[in-house]
């Protein structure tokens, strides 16, 4: 038996659902946090969440990172030897509307995590960044070596703060901390505010989609189940400091503390287009689709750089978008009975 325990913050979330799944198929013991906010439909959260209560080795408790107290009095109870935390309010177009929102979630939240790790040690620190942090970045493949200080969107700015605010605690008190850059996340249990999920509802109902930058977008669209993979390879594998780090010839997603930086993206951008033509032949139905112009906040191109991924951990993200969507349409039609 296999009872290290693993506290996973955003449980009832898209990927902390489909990590809890796996870290709990792997024999681990699950401590899941979630706020069940109502961001989207919270019908899906209780619905995931039921799912892994009728698992082994999982506890639950409903908190929000903000709620310093009731967050340590977790750490206390558990203890536990990893954290991933995967709470955090997402979105690039919300943040537009609500960007208080992302600062209490995304660094209040993100500043009790740390603050926990520190007081309730633990082994390694998992946490979830994005690409959008790659903001105005031209060169492609987007790399963990390259500088990411022009972000175009508040939640890209929250994401690049966290990696700052985590790179600090693995100095000054040596926590382990592994940040996670995810490229478009898709798949079942997805997310309701993601774009290939409110095409597939407009689709299936007959209703027209609204196709940003008139398809001309590029995204490194990955798999659900390779992103959980991955983040379970890099679990125990715990970065460490580099004594005689230096800046000028080291990788800057490594560090002189023990702190590090993977991409997790499936290395192959597809055009929108062509991403809404596989979607429509999954579904068997053509799109009426209204073409708009870019939105602020939205970046043209992601794609990812995993060279350090493979070295790494020997992985690499690689569920093709027919074999995605085609997943996720079945796993729609059978979730909303359509």
């Amino acid at each position: 038996m296999n009872s290290k325990k693993v506290l996973v913050t955003g449980a009832a979330g898209f990927i902390g659902f489909h990590l809890t799944k796996l870290l709990l198929d792997k024999s681990y013991e699950v401590i899941g946090i979630d706020n069940l906010n109502d961001y989207y439909d919270p019908k899906l959260k209780e619905d995931r969440l039921k799912i892994l209560e009728k698992m082994d080795n999982f506890i639950f408790h409903k908190v929000d990172l903000k709620d310093k107290a009731a967050l340590d009095d977790v750490f206390k109870k558990y203890r536990p030897e990893y954290v991933v935390n995967l709470a955090a309010q997402a979105g690039v177009r919300y943040s537009l509307i609500n960007p208080y929102a992302y600062v209490d979630s995304n660094l209040v939240g993100f500043m009790n995590i740390l603050e926990a790790c520190r007081h309730y040690p633990v082994k390694h620190l998992l946490y979830a960044s994005s690409s959008s942090v790659y903001g105005g970045n031209k060169v492609a493949p987007f790399s963990t070596s390259h500088n990411v200080d022009h972000p175009v969107s508040l939640y890209a700015a929250t994401k690049k703060s966290n990696e700052l605010m985590a790179h600090t605690y693995s100095n000054l008190y040596k926590i382990p901390t592994t940040g996670l850059r995810f490229f478009t996340v898709y798949g079942p249990w997805g997310r309701p505010d993601m774009a290939y999920f409110s095409f597939t509802k407009n689709i299936i109902e007959g209703k027209p989609i609204k196709v940003f930058n008139h398809g001309k977008m590029e995204r490194d669209f990955t798999y659900i189940d390779d992103i959980v993979e991955g983040v379970y390879k890099l679990i125990e594998k715990v970065p460490a400091a580099k004594e005689d780090w230096d800046e000028t010839k080291d990788d800057i997603s490594t560090s002189f503390a023990p702190y590090k930086i993977y991409n997790i993206g499936n290395n192959q951008p597809v055009q929108l287009m062509k991403f809404i033509n596989v979607l429509e032949d999954k579904i068997g139905k053509e799109a009426e689709k209204i073409y708009m112009d870019m939105q602020p906040g939205d970046v043209l191109r992601t794609y990812a750089d995993v060279s350090d991924l493979e070295r790494d951990i020997n992985f690499r993200p690689n569920t093709s978008i027919e074999e995605g969507l085609g997943k996720f349409v079945n796993w729609y039609r059978e979730y909303y009975k359509v």
